[in-house]
């Protein structure tokens, strides 16, 4: 026998404590691995998406392009459609712009303002922006639009996700 002895009381104790706090931790570290999970998981980036154009197709107007992608919010996934706007430049080079305005998000045409018909046009405030995608000064957007970096596969254009203008 052991000369330091346990009460009934401290027995009740130790164990109602180390049972309790057992069940405390196998509700807990659920909970805990639900919100932190999400955050741990790699994002997959640098990844190109496949348009339905083909790179043969692309001249020097401007093209509108829709494509399709998968977009997760955390545990949610859903197909969206992605828009671009494609041509290539004066040295042959593919271009793919975002169609969104750069001053409240909406969405910019090519060609839809009689007066600039070599622009676009943001209907909502009326902004411009040149052929390159760079924002005509006066008007709202202070930024240019964000430009897709663009690659050919297959011989089939796939763009990335977009960026702001370098120098901008």
């Amino acid at each position: 026998m052991s000369k330091h002895r346990v009460s009934r009381r401290q027995f009740l104790s130790y164990t109602l404590t180390g049972v309790g706090g057992f069940m405390a931790a196998g509700m807990l570290m659920p909970m805990v691995r639900f919100a932190v999970d999400p955050v741990l998981k790699g994002e997959d980036t640098g990844d190109f998406i496949a348009t339905p154009l083909k790179t043969t197709d692309i001249n020097t107007e401007p093209q509108k392009v829709n494509f399709k992608f998968k977009q997760k919010d955390a545990w949610y996934e859903s197909e969206e459609t992605g828009t671009a706007w494609v041509f290539k430049n004066e040295a042959g080079e593919i271009v793919a712009l975002s169609p969104v305005c750069k001053h409240l998000g909406c969405i910019v045409d090519w060609g839809t303002d009689k007066e600039h018909p070599e622009q676009f046009f943001c209907p909502c405030h009326y902004g411009r922006y040149e052929k390159d995608g760079t924002n005509v000064p006066g008007t709202p957007p202070l930024a240019p639009l964000d430009v897709y970096p663009t690659k050919e596969k297959d011989g089939f254009l796939y763009v990335g996700k977009a960026e702001p203008r370098k120098g901008a």
